[in-house]
């Protein structure tokens, strides 16, 4: 293997080791640094926008635990609830108020009526899949390309993220069964959904699509495309369901249906949740509508369930969370967004580097190729060796971003003055690399 500037020792020796335990040495498959080459940095603690590694380097992070940290790593008023929470027990297989209190708060930020907890935004997605199909009696599913709701079998089609960043379309152990109903269709084209609804109307229980998509890098949606989404799942009897784990809570106050849905006055049937609403604990969550939330045991006939789901110290943490996300605190992501959005595209010109920033709330990424970025064929048209170029520069000038090109940036609310300048100053040498690597469109 090469050995790059990035690579560091300890991390090498820790990697070896978890490859003779762990497949690929890590416990989820982008980690590994398979799309950017070199070692992936372990992390032996973390404060505020900093990262230390098993070398003891010093990293501004932008991957925020890839965006739970909305308030920044080790919070000290978050820190307090869990290790409070902590001492309390750590799980009872019982309701708590924690839970309780974490339901409220999800309630009145969003215009979900009732909500079910899960452990992973995977289980929420299986399971709002799941009681749409028992809620509608039909089974077919309608999905984007690009689009990923976790590694739910009938989900994973084109699902982007992962499965980008590694180029393959699907993967071993779905079988065709599982993905015989349903439908990817390409992200932005109302066209095609009229045509699939025209077709299969009556047999689509149900329309997942992430509210503002940001596992093929972040591509939102066209203006009143997901009204159009709502409204024709109403007129065709389907469900709405709008996967907001990687956008609730980061993208606005109230998520992205606060940026969209808000104004335009509509709401999806089914909302799923995670990242920003566990505080960085596994918590996640679903619902929707009362009357659809009913019909899950033990109210109804839907089974669902899962021994950890509403655990006190995860809801805890969520809580303290979301209690803290004050508008004062999209502000400041806002503006730190602006700042670094401006900086990267100030260095990537001046390099002469193909590139589009594209932004939903305050999340964002670059694209490496010409814009604008609509579906997940035009975001396959990044230009990955260029981003890996620009990935190590930045990892060898102090800057820890995703280790794909097909993945969002996060800021926090402990992105200060001086994390800010640490990845400005990076940015000229990055996009210098970048340059150097970057391919010709043909």
């Amino acid at each position: 293997m090469t050995v790059r500037p990035s690579d560091q020792p300890a991390s090498q020796a820790l990697f070896e080791r978890a490859r003779s335990v762990i497949p690929g040495g890590v416990s989820s498959p982008v980690r590994a640094f398979n799309a950017v080459g070199g070692t992936p940095r372990f992390i032996r603690s973390a404060s505020g926008a900093w990262l230390t590694d098993a070398d003891g380097n010093e990293l501004v992070d932008l991957v925020g635990s890839w965006g739970p940290m909305l308030l920044g790593h080790a919070h000290p008023e978050v820190q307090a609830a869990v290790q409070a929470a902590v001492a309390r027990g750590t799980s009872y297989g019982a309701p708590t108020e924690p839970e309780l209190a974490l339901g409220e708060e999800i309630v009145a930020r969003t215009p979900v009526e009732r909500v079910r907890f899960v452990s992973s935004g995977t289980e929420a997605t299986m399971s709002a899949l799941r009681l749409a199909r028992g809620f509608t009696g039909r089974e077919v599913v309608v999905k984007f390309a690009g689009c990923y709701h976790g590694h739910v079998d009938a989900l994973l089609a084109s699902a982007g993220s992962g499965l980008a960043t590694f180029a393959v379309p699907g993967t071993p152990g779905v079988p065709a069964s599982s993905t015989a109903l349903t439908l990817v269709l390409p992200y932005n084209d109302r066209a095609a959904v009229t045509a699939a609804f025209a077709e299969h109307g009556d047999r689509i229980a149900c329309l997942f699509t992430e509210a503002a998509p940001g596992n093929m890098g972040v591509v939102p949606p066209e203006p009143g495309f997901n009204a159009f989404l709502a409204e024709t799942c109403r007129a065709h009897g389907a469900l709405f369901v709008s996967d907001e784990v990687m956008t609730g809570f980061r993208a606005s106050r109230q998520g992205y249906w606060g940026i969209d849905g808000a104004v335009e006055g509509w709401v999806p049937d089914l909302m799923t949740f995670g990242k920003v609403m566990g505080g960085g604990f596994p918590a996640a969550a679903f619902g929707g509508r009362a009357d659809v939330m009913s019909m899950l045991a033990p109210e109804g006939p839907v089974y669902q369930a899962g021994t950890l789901s509403g655990n006190p110290v995860a809801t805890t943490a969520g809580l303290a969370t979301l209690q803290r996300a004050t508008d004062e605190v999209y502000a400041h992501l806002d503006a730190v967004g602006t700042t670094l959005k401006d900086a990267v595209t100030t260095a990537l010109t001046a390099a002469g580097v193909t590139h589009t920033i594209q932004s939903a709330g305050t999340m964002f990424s670059v694209f490496l190729c010409d814009g604008p970025v609509r579906d997940f064929a035009a975001a396959s048209r990044t230009d990955s060796a260029a981003y890996a170029a620009f990935f190590h520069a930045m990892l060898d000038a102090g800057v820890y971003l995703p280790p794909s090109a097909y993945e969002a940036w996060f800021v926090s609310a402990a992105h200060d003055d001086r994390a800010v300048q640490v990845i400005l100053d990076a940015l000229p040498g990055a996009a210098t690399a970048a340059a150097r690597a970057q391919t010709q469109e043909p």
